[in-house]
């Protein structure tokens, strides 16, 4: 090989090892099926910090204030399973329907069904029921812990 070629070979080497260098790091994925439909999500980058625990401000937003990108319809007696990425479960993670929390802290769990007796579209704070709500798959820093790592949102809108 000459001079010139393994310059050239070297050369896209590198540029291609720069480019990858400038991706962005995928965040962890949550699924969550109901019947046969299948939504798979990432965490808005403001709601993941890739392992290290969002501030309360940060964690607040992405409840209250970011809007989930991915949309699954729910029927009458449909489950609502949900499933993460197997790192995720090893810290623990817990699901909230809107700010109604409708889990314990999960850990070791890659996967978790919600049905109608979870009321998943009624407010358990004022009893009010709603056609649609934020299902929020949260990352947590271990089973006592109060530190959050993650969310990830699904906006589930009930069918008719």
């Amino acid at each position: 090989m000459s001079i010139r070629r393994r310059a050239a070979a070297i050369g896209a080497v590198s540029l291609g090892l720069v480019a990858l260098s400038a991706c962005e790091k995928p965040t962890p994925l949550a699924t969550v099926t109901v019947g046969d439909k299948t939504v798979t999500t990432e965490a808005n980058t403001k709601c993941y910090a890739d392992g290290k625990d969002l501030t309360t401000t940060a964690f607040a937003a992405c409840l209250n204030s970011v809007k989930p990108t991915k949309t699954i319809t729910v029927g009458a007696g449909d489950q609502v399973r949900i499933g993460v990425d197997p790192d995720v479960a090893k810290k623990g993670w817990l699901v909230a329907a809107g700010l109604s929390q409708k889990t314990d802290v999960l850990t070791d769990k890659t996967y978790w069904s919600l049905g109608e007796k979870d009321s998943l579209f009624t407010d358990s704070s004022t009893g009010t029921s709603t056609n649609s709500v934020t299902l929020n798959i949260i990352e947590t820093a271990g089973k006592s812990s109060k530190t959050y790592l993650g969310v990830w949102q699904v906006k589930l809108v009930k069918k008719d």
